[in-house]
């Protein structure tokens, strides 16, 4: 379940990923198997090629795409959420949810 966002924010990350954009959606977050975690990004893109590339791209393993239509992503939690973040230039999100 996602916490921390306007329907808009989810409305443009929505439409982006759509576009075949690579889109980043960062919210508070909670699952069991990882207590220590508080939030995820999800980085979207309808485009499955380019979304393979930017894992690998990233050091990421992209069999972790969660390939769900129309919405597919990878879901970056931990200390590579933030170290992706301030690559993609989106120090925003890092204050904002204080990664």
């Amino acid at each position: 379940m996602a916490f921390g966002i306007s329907k808009q924010e989810l409305k443009e990350w929505k439409t982006a990923v759509s576009r075949g954009e690579i889109a980043y959606l960062t919210h508070y977050w909670y699952d069991s198997r990882f207590p220590e975690y508080k939030t995820v990004t999800k980085v979207g893109c309808s485009d499955l090629v380019r979304l393979r590339q930017w894992c690998m791209e990233h050091d990421l393993d992209p069999i972790y795409i969660h390939n769900r239509m129309p919405y597919p992503h990878f879901d970056l939690i931990g200390p590579k959420q933030a170290e992706i973040l301030r690559k993609a230039s989106l120090d925003s999100h890092v204050r904002r949810f204080n990664l």
